[in-house]
């Protein structure tokens, strides 16, 4: 390990290895260093299958020594503080490591801890989320033999938006097909008053949640969970809107409101790993503070930062990486050579498969004003609308996109 990088990079996760592969495509001679503690890395975007038993839990992860490039170096440590003024990283042994640039990619931190009851029963009995263990998702859904099934979706920010719908469609889909439906109530109770942000896709949404007679409850945040008597307890907003109302037993506590359920699919609240939020380098509530557009650091102009750890007005998505990372690339190596910024920026780009049912998906893909824009490749799969539910995007789901996710993104493919 050595003391010093031209590059120093934190997160060995999909925003972290892009980054470092592509910068080493175009450059092979940069000393590159990438500090990672984990031994694995998870391909999280075929979660939400693994929770609805059509994927491979086990194919979802990676050996870190694998998939970290060769010319960069491994530095298995975790991140204790960053000295931005220093040009410094203090990681787990004590040591300190200095850099010339830094991109911070760690990801985010769930904290099931900041709610209420939850950490006690997560990842138990009838208590689940794909954003911990898909694995038990998946035995909860098999399991379940009617009642209430209870899915939630948190405040923003948090991991692919789309992700806490995805799992009840796939779970109401199951329902039906082994005869579970008609003694079953799902209810999806968001912190949002909307179903989604881009038209086209909430009108979509809205024919799916009708076909299934779902009861949406908008403006219900989650607040604590008493796991004894399966009470999810929420902080409901007195101009909360409901869609197909349905007979359930609402409780009541001092200020907030109770749901019964048979089954809880929950998204634990996402946090900044604990490093970023109490350097100097975030916002007023943590998040790395970057420009929208450079992704360079608002103070620090030799530090530069992509995926859920920034503070960037969008989705935390993969996808969005995907376009995050060739600006933070273009930037570096024009700094590199010329001392100043490169001219490409980020429009917002990100996107959210979004799951249906078994067997159909529909493509959110949009930018920071949530105008919906398809990607012109989608016609060579004969797609016409992704907006719409099709049987070709759930093969671009489950096939396409983890194919070129280990061969081509993270070896630094621009695709």
């Amino acid at each position: 390990m050595k003391s010093r990088y031209q590059i120093l990079i934190v997160g060995g996760g999909t925003a972290g290895l892009i980054v470092a592969s592509s910068l080493l495509k175009k450059n092979p001679k940069l000393h590159i260093g990438i500090i990672e503690p984990s031994e694995s890395h998870w391909y999280q975007p075929a979660w939400t299958l693994v929770g609805g038993g059509t994927y491979n839990y086990k194919r979802t992860m990676r050996p870190m020594k694998t998939v970290i490039p060769k010319k960069a170096d491994w530095v298995k440590y975790e991140v204790i503080s960053i000295e931005a003024k220093n040009n410094t990283v203090t990681i787990s042994n004590g040591k300190q490591i200095t850099y010339e640039y830094l991109v911070i990619a760690p990801g985010l931190k769930l904290a099931p801890s900041l709610t209420e009851g939850l950490e006690e029963v997560l990842d138990k009995g009838v208590v689940c989320s794909n954003y911990t263990n898909p694995n038990h998702t998946w035995q909860v859904i098999k399991n379940f033999k009617g009642g209430t099934a209870l899915f939630i979706q948190p405040p923003k920010p948090y991991k692919c938006g789309g992700a806490p719908q995805k799992i009840m469609y796939l779970a109401d889909d199951y329902f039906r097909k082994h005869g579970i439906k008609k003694n079953t109530k799902v209810v999806f109770a968001s912190a949002s008053d909307i179903i989604f942000s881009v038209k086209k896709i909430a009108d979509t949404l809205w024919k799916v949640v009708n076909r299934k007679s779902i009861n949406v409850k908008f403006k219900h945040e989650l607040k604590k969970v008493d796991g004894a008597n399966q009470i999810a307890w929420f902080n409901v907003s007195p101009d909360f809107v409901e869609h197909n109302p349905i007979q359930l037993e609402i409780l009541e506590e001092n200020d907030l409101v109770g749901i019964k359920y048979d089954m809880l699919h929950v998204v634990p609240i996402n946090v900044p790993p604990d490093f970023v939020a109490q350097s100097n380098l975030g916002d007023e509530k943590g998040w790395v503070d970057i420009d929208s557009k450079t992704l360079q650091h608002k103070q620090f102009p030799n530090i530069f930062s992509l995926g859920d750890a920034s503070n960037l007005p969008t989705s935390k998505t993969g996808a969005a990486v995907r376009k995050q990372a060739p600006v933070v690339v273009n930037n570096i190596l024009h700094l590199i050579k010329a001392k100043e910024l490169g001219s490409k920026t980020y429009d917002g780009y990100t996107s959210c498969p979004f799951i249906t049912g078994y067997g159909k998906m529909a493509l959110a893909e949009f930018d920071y004003d949530k105008n919906f824009m398809p990607d012109p490749k989608l016609k060579r799969m004969f797609i016409k609308d992704s907006s719409k539910e099709h049987w070709r995007l759930w093969i671009l789901k489950k096939y396409i996109l983890p194919y070129l996710y280990w061969n081509k993104l993270l070896k630094g493919k621009e695709i």
